[in-house]
């Protein structure tokens, strides 16, 4: 896993007001980096209290990119393109 500050990550994170929709739906938020394109690719895992799971890209409107019924599927198509998940799991209320 990649390591970054916390500081950063949520900065990345809260610069949308629709993203700071998006998360008070949420239950948890991951960082996942492709580390082999330059700049790295940065999508956000966003994981619901239903279990549901959505991944965004971080660029302009916070785009989503795929939407599984589990932790599983969305980690299994992140995996799927070689992403890399940032050291770490952020809850939505510690942000919000």
């Amino acid at each position: 896993m990649l390591k970054y500050p916390l500081a950063v990550i949520e900065k990345a994170m809260l610069s949308s007001q629709n993203l700071v929709e998006q998360v008070n739906d949420s239950d948890f938020i991951e960082l996942w980096v492709d580390p082999i394109v330059f700049p790295p690719r940065i999508l956000m895992l966003m994981g619901d209290k239903n279990s549901n799971c959505g991944i965004y890209e971080p660029s302009p409107n916070y785009q989503l990119l795929f939407l599984g019924s589990s932790y599983d599927e969305a980690h299994s198509w992140l995996l799927e393109d070689e992403y890399e998940r940032v050291d770490g799991r952020l809850l939505a209320s510690e942000i919000v």
